[in-house]
């Protein structure tokens, strides 16, 4: 089962991307071992599984994440709205909702959405409408994260998550400019406006993706799909503003202070654990050649542009979903995350074995440094041709 999903569903994926967009991009390899360890750390995941005699999908660990960042968002949200409490103690509780919200996306929309928190369809289906609970929409991170960042991943151009982002500069190719240099030190404020300002950016990428034919090549619905985003975002905004208006003494001011301060937190959760493991040091960045082709296999190109970090703390893989196993999570996408940890070593010795570089921080600090740092370099580095 993980042959099938490594190598038909990530080839579909990036076939696909091609078909849909303008840009067309290759990955090639002149480099007979290349092949050789994507075909070998395929063959010793699945002989995992098969001789574990278990399922690539969710387990009962899932479940319990589910219930638990699910709680983390709304019991907070059901008290504010309950019971009559100061202004300090409503900051905590929306806090506490901005840490369930981030957990949320990543240890259950983001399994979901991937297909690999069930193996039935619908499940993943509802799973994956937890997006709308956290004001986004599903298409519109399905097209930016599953097919244009798995795909291509740290690919100038291509890859959205290390497009030019204002003030901070995430790749090595785009323009540098002054407010870059500081980058290091701002970064982490406008992170925490990741979620806030997708509220209207599905609105641009849906225009983007309709330009781009991706819509019309699973056909999608420009019309409905808006639709049916304005139509969630009025929901989402009327049951987490709206109502603590109506039902709350708090003043119109502070409900909207409590909702961005509840937004910049998972925000910030959410921007950093991505960000440890693409942009820190190892992690290599790309710009295809003029025949759009990328020297290196895919699975090669993987190891060489992710990070993994901090493999041994259990809470926190627990509580961000496995993202910290972003090497195994690359590789096999559609393997639910509650099996990374045992999966890496796999990984990580059949990486030796082709003597491929895997980029491993030991603990969260570590990445959490060497993020910093890069953020510094590319601060400072003019941008490369």
């Amino acid at each position: 089962m993980a042959e099938k999903l490594f190598s038909t569903k990530i080839g579909s994926l990036r076939s696909s991307q091609q078909a849909n967009c303008m840009k067309t991009i290759k990955f090639t390899s002149d480099e007979a071992w290349q092949k050789k360890f994507a075909a070998a750390v395929r063959n010793n995941v699945n002989n995992y599984f098969k001789e574990k005699g278990i399922s690539t999908k969710g387990n009962v660990t899932l479940v319990t994440q589910t219930i638990a960042m699910l709680s983390l968002y709304i019991v907070p949200f059901v008290l504010l709205l309950t019971i009559p409490m100061s202004i300090w103690a409503a900051i905590l509780w929306v806090i506490t909702m901005g840490i369930g919200m981030a957990g949320i996306g990543m240890c259950v929309m983001h399994d979901a959405v991937h297909g690999s928190y069930s193996t039935k369809e619908w499940v993943n289906k509802i799973m994956g409408g937890t997006m709308y609970l956290l004001g986004s929409d599903v298409f519109t991170w399905k097209v930016q994260h599953n097919m244009m960042h798995h795909a291509y991943t740290n690919i100038d151009g291509y890859d959205e998550d290390i497009a030019g982002k204002g003030p901070i500069r995430l790749s090595q190719y785009a323009p540098l400019k002054k407010i870059h240099r500081y980058q290091y030190i701002h970064a982490f404020f406008f992170y925490g406006l990741m979620t806030i300002a997708k509220l209207i950016n599905d609105f641009t990428q849906l225009a983007d993706y309709n330009k781009e034919g991706i819509t019309g090549k699973y056909h999608v619905s420009p019309a409905r799909e808006y639709s049916k985003m304005v139509l969630a975002k009025i929901i989402y905004l009327f049951a987490f503003i709206g109502l603590p208006i109506i039902y709350t003494e708090y003043a119109w001011w502070q409900v909207l202070l409590g909702f961005f301060i509840m937004h910049w937190t998972a925000g910030c959760i959410l921007s950093t654990i991505f960000q440890m493991a693409h942009v820190v040091e190892g992690a290599q960045q790309f710009k295809a050649d003029e025949n759009g082709i990328i020297h290196a296999d895919w699975a090669v190109h993987e190891l060489r542009t992710t990070a993994d970090f901090a493999r041994n703390n259990l809470f926190l893989n627990w509580y961000i979903g496995g993202l910290n196993f972003q090497i195994e999570h690359h590789l096999f996408p559609n393997i639910c995350h509650v099996h990374y940890r045992k999966i890496a070593p796999i990984v990580e010795k059949t990486a030796r074995e082709f003597n491929v570089y895997y980029n491993s921080k030991p603990s969260f600090l570590a990445a959490l440094r060497s993020h910093i740092r890069r953020l510094q370099q590319l601060g400072h580095q003019a941008g490369r041709k």
